[in-house]
């Protein structure tokens, strides 16, 4: 065979059957408005981090629904938590949820969701409530 002075490279094509989807149905579940993204970029068009250092969220969150986890923890520490990409989302995808869970899910710590001080005070009023009627 003759040599020309190139060769041919892989394919990049995913095989999604293959991908185990554990990690993203955990962030799925932790963080329900994850799957309203359209992709659109504009998260990461208004980044600060993106300004300084190669951080990109966009590709970030495809690389984790495509399975492809390698070097994903080391580039969400970029992230400063800011809170601009919460503004522009026109899905309004709560993505500073979505990266201290991707953190904590690459880490490999246990997750716990968090619910905001009001519904637990409401949960617990129920429960009074409910205690009241079982007496009566």
């Amino acid at each position: 065979m003759n040599k020309f002075g190139f060769s041919i490279s892989q394919g990049r094509q995913i095989n999604y059957d293959e991908i185990k989807s554990d990690k993203l149905d955990k962030l799925l579940e932790l963080v329900p408005s994850y799957k309203w993204c359209i992709g659109c970029g504009g998260c990461t068009a208004s980044c600060s981090a993106g300004g300084f250092t190669d951080f990109n969220i966009r590709r970030i969150h495809t690389a984790f629904q495509r399975g492809q986890y390698d070097g994903l923890e080391e580039k969400l520490k970029s992230c400063m938590l800011c809170g601009k990409c919460l503004l522009v989302c026109p899905r309004g995808v709560n993505l500073r949820s979505l990266i201290i869970n991707m953190r904590r899910i690459l880490a490999g710590v246990d997750v716990v969701t968090w619910r905001p001080p009001r519904e637990d005070r409401i949960d617990k009023q129920l429960a009074k409530q409910n205690e009241k009627n079982k007496r009566i």
